[in-house]
């Protein structure tokens, strides 16, 4: 049996079970109400509305269909994904992300301190995209993040433009539905992506010749406001159920994007919506291939519950942080093994 570096390996109590229940509880959603008719419905939205917050309440993850993103767009793109990562290593190191821009290509990421079984290729929706130039609260400078540009293959960028307009459509009808769902006004968030710093990511996950002791993505959540993700059909990404902490696989479904809600949400909602752990396995035999859209506000928006669902019955359960600061400071964490946990929203939890 080859065994892999102990830098991937997991700590017993995270390592996959394998286990043969499928998350059938995942909510698959139907989005042809706001798609695909010309005259709104009022009681078809209504009752999408109802179907979103009871997704984010109960399982903080959902499946969309009838989403209006070109199935052969996707397509397009999910194959020149494939041909950029088939390159030699070399190849793929001309567009390689640094400490310096942390975007491009890289195959040594970390989650909780522990090395992933993936290579990845990232790329901000802005170019280029204004960041603090570092975690310090007291410090008011800003950097700017800009892309490399992948010469393999040819008409990479000019899709990955096209796709990443569909993804941003897409973003902001799906906030404004989680807006309504909260009993707030529907554009309600759009003030904080004026200059969002939201990035796309292109995984590669190779066979792995231990993949009961190592994970294509260790368990964590998501930072921003919500992820876009398109799988193909090998399968891997895993939830932990709510109800009884169960990790549960999530079958592909063809077409559809797996939706999940992030920890800005999460605050935002003061906790009526949770941000849910989430992983990928990975397999001895199969490459699989996903593309996650992370939808993340401006660097300089103040995160915080809003007013109007705070009261004497519901108070504030976090202090206001900067996105910006907190962004910098978990992507620095993910470069290198650090002594400590990264950053996470519990830290900012009033007592």
């Amino acid at each position: 049996m080859v065994e892999v570096d102990p830098a991937f390996v997991q700590e017993q109590e995270h390592r996959p079970k394998f286990s043969i229940i499928e998350a059938k509880g995942i909510p698959e959603i139907d989005l042809s109400p706001i798609f695909h008719h010309d005259v709104p419905n009022p009681s078809a939205i209504d009752a999408l509305v109802k179907e979103i917050g009871s997704a984010c309440k109960e399982w903080g993850f959902f499946q969309v269909t009838n989403h209006g993103v070109p199935l052969s767009l996707r397509q397009r793109l999910e194959e020149a994904s494939r041909l950029f990562f088939a390159q030699s290593l070399e190849e793929k190191k001309k567009v390689a992300r640094d400490e310096i821009n942390p975007t491009g290509y890289y195959d040594t990421e970390h989650t909780k301190n522990v090395r992933d079984w993936k290579e990845v290729f990232d790329l901000l929706v802005k170019d280029p995209t204004l960041v603090p130039l570092n975690s310090d609260e007291h410090d008011d400078r800003v950097i700017q993040w800009s892309n490399p540009s992948p010469q393999y293959p040819s008409h990479f960028r000019a899709l990955i433009e096209e796709y990443i307009k569909e993804m941003e459509k897409l973003a902001f009808k799906l906030l404004e539905l989680i807006a309504l769902s909260l009993g707030v006004e529907a554009k309600r968030f759009e003030e904080f992506f004026k200059d969002q710093t939201s990035f796309i990511r292109f995984n590669r996950y190779p066979p792995c010749p231990s993949p009961h002791l190592a994970l294509g993505v260790g368990r964590h959540k998501d930072a921003g406001a919500l992820t876009i993700l398109a799988q193909d059909d090998v399968g891997g990404l895993e939830v932990k159920r709510k109800t009884d902490q169960e990790w549960v696989p999530v079958k592909p479904t063809q077409d559809a994007y797996i939706i999940n809600v992030c920890d800005i949400i999460q605050v935002w909602s003061n906790d009526a919506y949770e941000s849910v752990e989430h992983r990928a396995t990975v397999n001895t035999e199969k490459e699989r291939f996903s593309i996650p859209f992370f939808f993340n506000p401006g660097h300089d928006a103040e995160i915080k519950p809003l007013e109007e669902l705070i009261n004497k019955q519901n108070p504030s359960k976090y202090m206001p942080y900067k996105w910006g600061k907190f962004f910098v400071h978990r992507l620095h964490s993910n470069f290198k093994k650090q002594d400590v946990e990264n950053l996470q929203i519990y830290h900012y939890k009033l007592p």
